[in-house]
């Protein structure tokens, strides 16, 4: 495996943010103590609805399995998080298959979930560790009005070179992503010197889709998971392009911890709740919390738990 550390201005930019979106600093150190006796664990979730939904499905399957439990919520971005697990502010968080893989390291075009499989292990650092698959998938994905896919005849990624200027509302980290503007050159030819990033950090939310709607942006990066709504909680009327060359891998979501730090059989408790969850189950949970009902994390964690 080979060891990848995140830079120190990156580590300084997490706790800033950290400290700005919570009344206890989420990188202070985790409260396990390491020992395989310890019986506490803190889950760390990343900032947008469905990881601190995740997050609070593993604490509730982790506390009735007779863990002490913690949930520091809405740390920040990829580079954020794995900072601080990285770091022992936290213990395990979760993560998206491809897109993690991609991060560490180098992942074949067209990879299906067994080479991504195998990559992860490859690139993952020594420091951490994978758990298993689960069937659940959330994947980033390019949107597009359904005005626009009708005026320009968009139904596939390659389609957006038909587009004079392609300006994707996404967060900020999207612009240096493998499946970002790079990606789009790269993999479907789109000329670089017309693709830009409006960046927006609500994680595919009401703001990304008004940019989208309004016309701020022509195309927009939203998980498929995600519900395209607006601040009237009404849907949008959007298209998800095809990715025919796959430039989005598997997105399986899968927890990664500090190796060797979790209590004994607590990886093995989220590996065996992770098993029940579905895409769907996760599109449903995810229309709750940001819809009208706007149900909260843990409540909507429970009752899914519930029904398992």
């Amino acid at each position: 495996m080979h060891t990848k550390r995140i830079t120190p201005a990156l580590i300084a930019a997490a706790a800033f943010t950290l400290a700005a979106c919570a009344s206890e600093d989420p990188t202070a150190p985790a409260g396990g103590s390491g020992d395989p006796g310890d019986k506490t664990v803190t889950i760390g979730t990343a900032n947008f609805p469905e990881s601190e939904i995740i997050g609070q499905i593993w604490a509730q399957a982790l506390r009735d399995a007779g863990y002490d439990v913690d949930v520091k919520s809405g740390i920040g971005s990829r580079e954020v998080y794995l900072s601080a697990l990285q770091d022992g502010a936290i213990d395990v968080v979760p993560e998206y298959a491809g897109n993690l893989t991609q991060f560490f390291g180098d992942l074949e075009q067209g990879a299906d979930e067994a080479k991504v499989r195998d990559a992860l292990n490859d690139v993952l650092p020594d420091t951490l560790q994978a758990g298993e698959f689960s069937p659940a998938e959330s994947k980033d994905a390019y949107r597009v009005t359904r005005e626009t896919a009708d005026e320009y005849k968009l139904s596939s990624i390659a389609d957006l070179s038909k587009l004079d200027s392609v300006t994707i509302a996404a967060p900020p980290e999207f612009a240096e992503r493998p499946y970002g503007p790079k990606g789009l050159t790269d993999v479907y030819g789109i000329d670089a010197s017309t693709v830009s990033v409006t960046p927006i950090s609500d994680g595919g939310g009401p703001l990304t889709v008004a940019a989208l709607v309004q016309g701020t942006a022509n195309v927009a990066n939203i998980f498929t998971t995600s519900p395209a709504l607006l601040d009237n909680g009404e849907e949008a009327d959007l298209v998800i392009l095809d990715d025919p060359e796959h430039l989005i891998p598997p997105q399986n979501v899968v927890p990664v911890v500090r190796a060797g730090e979790l209590p004994d059989g607590a990886l093995d408790v989220i590996n065996n709740i992770d098993a029940k969850l579905t895409t769907q189950d996760l599109v449903d949970m995810n229309l709750r919390n940001v819809g009208k009902e706007r149900a909260e994390p843990k409540q909507i964690a429970q009752e899914w738990m519930n029904a398992q």
